[in-house]
């Protein structure tokens, strides 16, 4: 028998080159060698084999498919491999199964497949699924009872009952029960009793819907079809809000070609206002049948109860499909007017739209997105902006896609001012976007909309962004509308809202004046700047009129304004200079003089600095240096700053000598010996000056200046000179008022250090003598030393 296993040699081998099928391998060798112990039947011996290799497949993945279609090829048909077994037995020994099995172990390992071409037999999912159908046990069937007589038949039917009233009797409330009670009195052919059970179950619980369902359809299929009309009639009227009953009702109705029945049971249903579903269903029953004036009334009730946008749509398509054009019209404007503003709809106006343009009514069409885009929120309309994109895209010319754009970005203005009124930078942009839109109604309508919003407060910071809202809208109505009086207008209401006694803008007021200088009313604009001053005087009014009356050569007035000035605010250095400039540009040296003397003796100057140089450069370029010189002093008794000393130093530089000043330069000339004498000098006096203070950051400072001085004018000595007396850094260490320390750096100046060697050099000597026994007191045996 050990023969019969020869023909599975090829198969064993073509199934290991597939699968690392080490496992199945050695459960064949282990079949095969315990045959050779037992006198086991081929065919018991392949059941088990089969069975063994089945629980291995069950564990291959998705990609040996292939090799179990050869697995049920070899064991799927004994008989076949019976015969294909005996006709091997012949050509086999022992040795030979021990060869094969000695070459299956050999060739363990990876999978090797030299032929890669398709199987020649191809097992689909279908034959797989019918053979797992096929091989299925068969389910348990109950027997078939046979009755012999009547009475047999009857006490089976007495048994039944007595059981399902048990049922019902135990569980009334479980409706199962008496349903299946009735289905069986049903399948008796027992109609009345089925009747009595369903009437019965209705009495426990009249609101279960599917009980009715299941009598209604009872009756229907016994076909007793007024009892099922009577049935409906009754469950409508008791469970009116139930849409499954009202649909049985109709289509048991429709079905039965009583059409107007139906239309009278729709005509109820419609009375208790239910859901879209029930009357898009009523809409369909008068379509089916052609009668579109009832569908159009239907609508009309439709739209009453459910006034949602989609429903005026579709009416409006019903109109487009069995009406007419007006009608469609008459439909989206009556949708329109009954949502209003609260209720209305992107997708209304969408339809709407589209249908013009279907019907080539492009003006139309641009009207009705124009309007909806005016009258709905942003947030609410992104599709509309969208579809009217498109729509202009398609339609329309380069400005009517620019009026898109314009309305998107109107549109979201609107949004930003109806959140914050008092958001001047969204004016600002909307005015702009309408301003390149060129209708003035708009452009005015938005000016006066956002010069509406006055801030809350009286606080200038509050008022600083919307007084530009006043400026914008007069140069608009004055150089693009040309609207003269409308723009002198605004100037003045802007003038008059202004609290001036607690503050100004003098931009305002120039303005005004400008725009009157511009209208050629001098006069007016005088008023306008003197009114300015009178009420409300600021250092920019005064220099605005001045600079205006400068440009008008009224020289005479720029003396009052000027006075006027420094009168209000004698502080105001920039005022004194200027006030200087113009007697100096009018050639009137001692009235500059004499101006800048008052300006220097004022107690009070807000940049005293600007006006003690524009003082020294003025004598300074006329010459007069030794009023220079003068000036300087006096400065310098008032403050002794570095500069101030720095300034003096190079100013005695340049300063010719009396020679010089006789000679006409033809060309520049050294700088004399006695020039640098004299900065020296200065030089000197400062460093003394600031070594006396003890200012180490400004002595520096000068030495670098007089060290740059002298790589510029002096010797190798003098630079020398001033070299050693630079001094060296060092870090040092002080208290702070919180007990800690930081490190700052120090400049030690070596005229300094000496000083402090000498006196430790002294006062060690004076220790030394101490501690010799000697005495500054006369004693005993000292002496005076």
């Amino acid at each position: 028998m050990y023969a019969d296993f020869v023909w599975i040699r090829k198969e064993v081998r073509i199934f290991i080159s597939f699968t690392l099928g080490s496992r199945i391998l050695e459960i064949l060798q282990q079949f095969i060698c315990e045959s050779r112990h037992f006198d086991l039947p081929l065919m018991l011996l392949l059941l088990l084999v089969r069975h063994y290799i089945d629980i291995e497949f069950r564990s291959l993945r998705p990609r040996h498919v292939q090799l179990r279609t050869f697995y049920f090829e070899i064991v799927g048909d004994s008989s076949k491999a019976t015969k294909r077994a005996s006709t091997c037995a012949s050509h086999s020994s022992t040795n030979n199964c021990t060869t094969t099995i000695l070459v299956m172990e050999s060739s363990r390992g990876p999978p090797k497949v030299k032929n890669k071409a398709a199987s020649a037999i191809q097992i689909s999912a279908e034959q797989l699924l019918r053979e797992a159908v096929d091989r299925q046990d068969p389910g348990l069937q109950a027997p078939t009872q046979r009755f012999a007589d009547l009475e047999e038949l009857h006490e089976f039917q007495g048994r039944k009952r007595k059981e399902f009233e048990d049922y019902v009797r135990r569980n009334r409330v479980n409706m199962n029960n008496w349903m299946r009670y009735a289905q069986w009195e049903l399948e008796q052919k027992e109609f009345k009793r089925a009747r009595s059970v369903f009437e019965r179950a209705l009495d426990v619980d009249a609101t279960s819907v599917t009980l009715w369902i299941r009598y209604i359809e009872a009756e229907m299929k016994s076909r007793n079809i007024n009892h099922a009309r009577n049935l409906l009639d009754r469950a409508v009227t008791i469970l009116p809000r139930i849409d499954k009953l009202w649909y049985k009702y109709v289509y048991m109705e429709e079905m039965l070609g009583n059409i107007p029945g139906t239309r009278q049971v729709f005509e109820r249903w419609m009375s208790w206002e239910p859901d879209e579903a029930a009357w898009n269903s009523y809409i369909k029953l008068e379509k089916r049948y052609g009668e579109f004036q009832r569908a159009r009334e239907i609508f009309q009730r439709f739209t009453f109860v459910h006034p949602e946008p989609r429903n005026w749509i579709k009416w409006a398509k019903f109109e487009e499909e069995f009406g007419t054009s007006d009608l469609v019209r008459e439909v989206y404007g009556t949708a329109v007017e009954s949502l209003g503003d609260e209720f209305m709809d992107e997708r209304l106006f969408i339809a709407y739209a589209r249908f013009e343009a279907k019907l080539k009514e492009y003006e139309r069409a641009r009207a009705i997105y124009k309007y909806a885009l005016d009258h709905m929120a942003r947030s609410k309309s992104m599709a509309l902006h969208k579809a009217y994109t498109t729509f202009e895209k398609q339609f329309g010319d380069r400005e009517g896609v620019e009026d898109v754009i314009l309305s998107k970005r109107r549109v979201q203005y609107e949004e930003q001012v109806k959140e914050n009124p008092k958001n001047y930078d969204a004016w600002f942009d909307y005015a702009r976007l309408e301003e390149v839109s060129g209708d003035v109604d708009r452009v005015r309508d938005v000016y006066e909309r956002a010069i509406a919003q006055i801030p809350p407060t009286q606080e200038k910071r509050h008022w600083r962004r919307y007084i530009y809202l006043w400026i914008f809208y007069a140069v608009w109505e004055e150089m693009e509308s040309k609207d003269i009086s409308r723009a002198r207008q605004i100037y003045q209401e802007c003038l008059k809202l202004i609290p001036h006694k607690k503050f100004t803008f003098a931009k305002i007021w120039l303005l005004k004046a400008h725009f009157e200088i511009r209208q050629q009313q001098l006069s007016a604009a005088r008023k306008t700047l003197g009114q300015a001053i009178g009420m409300c005087p600021k250092d920019k009014l005064f220099k605005g009129y001045v600079e205006l009356e400068i440009k008008l050569f009224e020289f005479v007035r720029c003396r009052t304004l000027y006075e006027k000035h420094i009168e209000w605010n004698p502080a105001n250095c920039q005022a004194w200079i200027k006030f200087a400039e113009l007697e100096r540009g009018l050639d009137d040296l001692e009235r500059a003089r004499a101006i800048f003397e008052l300006a220097v003796s004022q107690p009070v100057l807000d940049m005293p600095e600007l006006l003690w140089k524009a003082y020294i450069d003025f004598e300074e370029e006329e010459g007069e240096y030794e009023r220079t010189r003068r000036l300087y002093e006096r400065l310098l008794e008032k403050t002794d700053h570095v500069k101030v000393w720095i300034s003096y130093a190079h100013f005695e530089i340049n300063v010719p000598d009396e020679e010089e000043e006789e000679e006409e330069e033809a060309e520049e000339k050294p700088v004399s010996e006695a020039a640098k004498a004299r900065a020296r000098k200065v030089f000197e006096r400062a460093l003394k000056s600031m070594k006396d203070k003890d200012l180490k950051e400004e002595r520096v400072s000068l030495l670098n200046a007089h060290l740059s001085f002298e790589r510029t004018h002096g010797t190798a000595e003098d630079i020398d000179k001033v070299q050693k007396q630079m001094p060296r850094k060092t870090k040092r260490r002080r208290k702070l008022d919180d007990d800690s320390y930081e490190e700052y750096v120090d400049y030690v100046f070596p005229a300094d250090d000496e000083q402090t060697r000498n006196l430790a050099s002294i006062l060690a000597k004076a220790q030394s003598w101490k501690m010799a026994g000697g005495s500054i007191v006369g004693g005993g045996g000292g002496g005076e030393s």
